[in-house]
C-alpha cells in the first residue's frame, strides 16, 4: 500500500523488498518528493531493499499547517520505520532528510545501521536567512525565490531550459505545497544538531556536490568533522542533488558503504 497513517497523516512511500537482505531508507530534501531517488535506486534495487517516501508536506503526503519541528519530521519517519517492521537499515538523507537522519540516530541510536548524510549539515543557514525566506514565500509563493534555489541545486550544465530533466524537478519545486515548505523551512531555522551529531556513534559517509550552493563542501565536511570516523566524499560536477546530476557516482557511493557497513555479501 503505497499510503499510510503514521504519526496522525498520511504517509506517501514506496517499497522495493529484497528478501533477507538489508535494508536502506531514503528521506529527500526540501522542495523535492522521493523521484529525486529514481536513477539512484534503479542501480541499488535487487541487491538491497529500498524504502523511499515523501515526508511531511511533499508529494503525495499530507501537507498539514506550518510550522514544523524538526522532531515532528524524526517521529514521522519512526512511525513509517515501525510500521513497515524495517529492522537495522542505512538511512541515507539529502538537505532536510540528512538532518532527519541526524535527529532519528540522536534519539534512537539503535534504531539504523549506519548513515549517509547527503549535502546536509548539523546546522543548515541562520534564523534571519530562513525568516527572509518564509517572509518572502508568503508574499510571492515558491515562484518569487525559485531562481535562486535552482541556482544553487544544480550546475550551469544541468540548468538549461533546453534540459527536460530541469524542467521537470524545476515543476516539482513549484508544486510542493506551500505549507510543506513553510512548515519545513521553519523546521530548518529552528534545528541545531551540532551536539547531538557529535555524539553519533554509527558508521557515517557524508558526501556532497562540488558544486553545491546551498550546503558547500566545506559546509559539509565540517559536520564529518564533528563525527568519529566518518567518511568524506565529494561528487564532482554536482550541485545540491548528485543523486539527480551524477546518479551513477552517488549509487557507487552509497553501495560501496553499504558494503562496508553489512559486509560483502548482504542484499546477494
Amino acid at each position: 500500500m503505497p499510503f499510510q497513517r503514521v504519526n496522525g497523516i498520511v504517509i506517501h512511500h514506496r517499497v522495493e523488498e529484497n528478501a533477507g537482505g538489508p535494508t536502506l531508507v531514503f528521506a529527500n530534501s526540501l522542495g523535492t518528493d522521493f523521484r529525486i531517488w529514481d536513477a539512484v535506486v534503479e542501480r541499488l534495487a535487487g541487491t538491497y531493499g529500498i524504502v523511499r517516501y515523501d515526508k511531511r508536506g511533499h508529494g503525495l503526503s499530507e501537507a498539514t499547517p506550518a510550522p514544523y519541528a524538526m522532531d515532528t519530521h524524526i517521529d514521522d519517519l519512526k512511525g513509517l520505520i515501525d510500521h513497515l517492521g524495517v529492522a537495522d537499515p542505512l538511512l541515507i538523507g539529502l538537505s532536510i532528510g540528512g538532518m532527519i537522519a541526524q535527529g532519528l540516530a540522536h534519539r534512537y541510536p539503535a534504531i539504523a545501521k549506519g548513515l549517509v548524510l547527503m549535502d546536509t549539515a548539523h546546522r543548515i543557514g541562520t534564523t534571519e536567512l530562513w525568516d527572509q525566506r518564509i517572509a518572502a514565500i508568503e508574499k510571492g509563493g515558491i515562484g518569487a525565490i525559485s531562481e535562486p534555489i535552482l541556482e544553487r541545486w544544480f550546475t550551469p550544465q544541468f540548468r538549461r531550459p533546453a534540459n527536460p530533466d530541469f524542467v521537470g524537478y524545476s515543476n516539482m519545486l513549484l508544486r510542493t505545497p506551500l505549507s510543506g515548505y513553510l512548515g519545513s523551512s521553519a523546521a530548518l531555522r529552528d534545528a541545531d544538531y551540532t551536539e547531538a551529531t557529535a555524539k553519533i556513534d554509527l558508521p557515517v559517509l557524508c558526501v556532497v556536490g562540488d558544486q553545491d550552493g546551498s550546503t558547500p563542501p566545506n559546509l559539509v565536511r565540517s559536520t564529518a568533522n564533528l563525527i568519529a570516523g566518518s567518511r568524506f566524499e565529494i561528487v564532482k560536477d554536482a550541485g545540491h542533488l548528485p543523486c539527480i546530476e551524477q546518479p551513477v557516482v552517488t549509487a557507487g557511493l552509497i553501495a560501496d558503504f553499504a558494503t562496508s557497513v553489512f559486509g560483502p555479501a548482504a542484499g546477494r
